[in-house]
């Protein structure tokens, strides 16, 4: 159990850590003009953000789902446990809900073809990403906690 927690939180972690990524760019690049924030959709997510990423994004809800199964018997490890699992469930529904209808829609366009909505298609990819930070961060506390409460105190 203690390695499946280690992984659990390890997997939290890394993809709070690609989320976190964006709401730290997310005031400077609110102010980019179209073609420019389109340019930057393009070119530096889908490398790395799609395939590292998304493994972390799948692993750690499925790590944690894991570990709610394995601490069962803890009450308030379970407890802990479920509302972070909770928390990474909703994070990785919002980004299919909300970010990857953008991604599929501003993808493949170009900078002459990019729809005169565009910034509220930017805002509903920035905002939900800033949103789903807070949820994972959230999880990854959730977590955290589910295996401090079980150290004795004064150690």
């Amino acid at each position: 159990m203690r390695t499946w927690r280690w992984l659990t939180i390890m997997l939290a972690a890394l993809c709070m850590g690609t989320t976190w990524a964006h709401l730290l760019e997310m005031p400077a690049k609110i102010k980019l003009d179209g073609p420019t924030w389109l340019m930057m959709l393009q070119t530096i997510y889908p490398p790395m953000f799609g395939t590292v990423g998304a493994f972390f994004e799948v692993g750690a809800p499925i790590a944690a789902v894991v570990l709610a199964f394995l601490v069962r018997g803890h009450r308030s490890a379970l407890r802990w446990t479920l509302l972070g699992a909770l928390c990474l469930i909703v994070a990785d529904a919002a980004y299919w809900i909300w970010v990857a209808p953008v991604n599929a829609t501003l993808v493949p366009l170009t900078a002459d073809t990019l729809p005169p909505d565009w910034s509220a298609l930017r805002d509903q990819w920035e905002y939900t990403h800033a949103v789903r930070a807070l949820l994972q961060l959230t999880g990854l506390g959730f977590l955290v906690f589910s295996v401090t409460g079980e150290t004795p105190k004064g150690r």
